[in-house]
């Protein structure tokens, strides 16, 4: 089977993101295509995995996310489920930020668990792969 590709208009499209956002988290190496990392223009392709780490971040922010929590956010991700942007297969983790001590964790979405949170004090924001997926599927053959 032949993997798809898509050039940063296209990504753009897709994703939601700006041209110009797509070059800086390139530049900053947060989303590296998978097709002449170093190009301009044309000769940059970025694969489907690349997609979901765009709309990711495009999620993110537009949920009040801060760009340094966003990013590594995906960074953490990536690291610990690598497997989650390549397999086309969503789940669902939650980002807890506890207001006391500043400290970021990301962990397996658990009802009971983001409840007990937010009764502690700390902020409980979803990330929602599986939601990221079924928007990129509708837009592409993903």
């Amino acid at each position: 089977m032949q993997e798809t590709f898509f050039t940063s208009k296209e990504a753009s499209q897709i994703t939601g993101c700006t041209l110009r956002q797509i070059q800086y988290w390139r530049e900053k190496g947060i989303v590296v295509p998978v097709i002449s990392e170093t190009g301009t223009g044309r000769s940059i392709y970025y694969s489907k995995s690349n997609l979901v780490e765009l709309a990711a971040m495009v999620y993110w922010l537009s949920v009040g996310i801060s760009f340094d929590i966003a990013c590594e956010t995906l960074k953490r991700l990536k690291s610990q489920e690598p497997e989650l942007f390549i397999s086309g297969k969503g789940k669902r983790f939650m980002l807890l930020l506890s207001a006391q001590d500043k400290s970021l964790s990301l962990v397996e979405f658990d009802r009971d668990r983001a409840i007990a949170s937010l009764d502690e004090g700390k902020s409980v924001i979803p990330v929602w792969l599986d939601v990221i997926y079924q928007q990129l599927k509708e837009k592409t053959s993903y």
